[in-house]
């Protein structure tokens, strides 16, 4: 067995079982806005950006509002690792606890964020937006605000399960939101069969549906499974006030950590826009490409969390250093293979989202883009995954701390300076973004270290 010759490959291998399923429910979301997104590449430049714009805002509340019960999968998997530790004690329900309260949380932190989204619809034109972009943008984000509610909802169900290393497998739920959402799509955009033509509104309204169903399609998977469904409680209603706190307490940093790093991709959507609407159509597409891929990582980031908490659990610092070795290095080989292909064949990739009657000089600055969405990709991976292993160890301030540091302090200015000090425009916005991730992954690998050696893990 090449396992008995080789038995490294069983960590890799717990690592994959771990990080796979979760970049599959990831990519399962990201799928839904990457098929509106190719939707609208068949209308004209103006839905592109205009959408893309809707999307790109929307991706970043959407993110933030995750973040609020990411360590919920944390606490689930020290709790397990404690039962494991001491098969008398009582984790089955301290888990219990910890799932229904966050059904709380995840329910009011979308109301809250749904809200906030609408607001800021009506609120972009303080940024110098085109108003004609901004008129097709916001019915968009108003229609998509609904479906963060059993997004969240989804998530809860996702750490549950991951925290108890039972993920599951949502290939098939995957396979059919796609197809569900692009025929819900060409009915909302195009009117097909004889459904209403809702303009780019219709992207958020199908959206949001298949939200919905993604979620009541993980909960029959997460019930039919026989070691989570008992341990399974949805009924927020019942909420533990003093772990709905600890819930928020670990999580709103966590929130606000994914929401910088969502912001200053937000930053660069909106100086993109000082470029014209050709710079802002290239930057949806690449950045939309760069997003597809980044749910690898993030898929290797919440695995390798959840391992390191397991670890933490059991008082064993030797297994975490190694999950953060093998996180680093399976994203540095998928990065880089996934880079191999965008310099290989560019324009197949870019074509998922360009036709050939599209401005040449969309097509042409998407190109560019790409190649710096290479580096993009190496520098925002490993910063994502350094916030995952700190989140293991439940220090989730220091995640948003660094990013202060690395996104704005760091990478806002240098945006602002090779975009317009050095007239690289919008190449200079993405060398910007990648500076900025880059100094933040470095920081934050630095405290992992630390921490390690040095602390006892607050979630211990």
């Amino acid at each position: 067995m090449l396992l008995d010759r080789m038995p490294w490959l069983r960590d890799y291998r717990a690592l994959v079982a771990v990080a796979a399923p979760i970049a599959g429910i990831q990519l399962a979301q990201v799928a839904l806005t990457t098929t509106d997104l190719a939707m609208l590449g068949s209308l004209n430049v103006a839905a592109i950006a205009a959408g893309g714009m809707a999307i790109t805002l929307y991706n970043q509340f959407r993110t933030m509002c995750v973040g609020t019960v990411t360590a919920v999968g944390n606490l689930v998997a020290t709790a397990a690792g404690r039962g494991e530790a001491d098969p008398g004690g009582d984790s089955a329900e301290e888990i219990r606890r910890v799932v229904r309260s966050a059904f709380l949380v995840a329910t009011i932190v979308a109301a809250l964020g749904a809200a906030v989204l609408i607001a800021f619809s009506y609120a972009l034109g303080w940024f110098g937006q085109d108003p004609h972009i901004l008129r097709l943008a916001r019915p968009a984000m108003i229609a998509l605000a609904p479906g963060l509610a059993p997004m969240l909802w989804l998530n809860v169900l996702r750490q549950f399960a991951v925290g108890m290393r039972r993920p599951g497998s949502l290939l098939g739920v995957t396979l059919a939101s796609i197809a569900v959402n692009a025929v819900l799509d060409g009915m909302f955009l195009y009117g097909w069969f004889g459904s209403p033509v809702l303009g780019l509104a219709g992207i958020g309204v199908a959206t949001s549906l298949v939200q919905l169903v993604n979620f009541g399609a993980y909960l029959w998977i997460v019930r039919s499974d026989d070691q989570l469904a008992p341990l399974l409680s949805v009924q927020g209603w019942r909420a533990d006030a003093a772990t709905v706190k600890k819930i928020f307490r670990l999580g709103v940093p966590i929130s606000l950590t994914y929401g910088s790093e969502a912001g200053i991709t937000s930053v660069a959507t909106l100086l993109m826009g000082a470029f014209g609407p050709a710079a802002l159509a290239a930057q949806n597409v690449v950045n939309q490409l760069a997003y597809i891929v980044y749910q690898l990582n993030i898929g290797l980031s919440q695995g390798s969390s959840i391992l390191v908490s397991r670890a933490v659990g059991r008082d064993d610092r030797g297994a975490a250093a190694g999950v953060a070795r093998r996180a680093l290095a399976l994203s540095a080989v998928l990065m880089g293979l996934i880079g191999v292909v965008y310099l290989l064949v560019p324009q197949a990739v870019l074509g998922l989202f360009l036709g050939r009657e599209d401005s040449p000089e969309v097509s042409s600055l998407a190109a560019t883009l790409l190649l710096l969405a290479i580096l993009h990709q190496f520098t925002k991976g490993t910063q994502n995954i350094s916030v995952g292993l700190l989140r293991g160890l439940g220090n989730t301030k220091a995640g948003f701390r660094k990013s202060l540091i690395g996104y704005w302090a760091i990478g806002t200015p240098a945006m602002l300076l090779f975009a317009f000090g050095f007239s690289w425009q919008a190449p200079g916005v993405w060398l910007g973004l990648c500076t900025g991730f880059g100094a933040t992954a470095v920081l934050l690998l630095h405290r992992f270290r630390t921490d390690l050696t040095t602390t006892t893990p607050a979630l211990a």
